[in-house]
């Protein structure tokens, strides 16, 4: 399963606890407890997911074909992965959550409660 389709995405995303999503920016955006953790954008260029990431993961991931600092979002914490990219659905799948689970984290414990987050070491 591609998650680059919208109906892929939104089914992937919506099986994270407390996810909400939205179209917004020309974008569907998923978000936790009203926070960004990823987005699916498709243009002329293709699509592409834009999750948060850790510092080191950015190095990472931009220096490899496909991946690129995403546009309008905080300078080296967000990634924009296009199709052509070399991760594996599954690959994809683990920055998505890792981004949920970065966002999820930054939350109040009482939000991530009303959420039914599980706690997010």
């Amino acid at each position: 399963m591609t998650l680059f389709t919208q109906s892929s995405f939104d089914q992937f995303v919506a099986s994270l606890a407390g996810t909400s999503l939205v179209d917004q920016w020309d974008s569907r955006v998923a978000k936790v407890g009203d926070k960004v953790f990823t987005l699916l954008h498709a243009d002329s260029d293709g699509a592409r997911i834009v999750v948060k990431c850790p510092e080191e993961t950015f190095e990472i991931l931009t220096a490899l074909e496909g991946i690129s600092q995403a546009p309008y979002f905080a300078k080296r914490r967000w990634v924009a992965i296009s199709e052509k990219s070399p991760l594996s659905a599954d690959e994809l799948h683990l920055y998505i959550k890792r981004s949920y689970n970065e966002v999820a984290a930054a939350l109040t414990k009482k939000l991530r409660v009303e959420l039914g987050i599980t706690p997010v070491s």
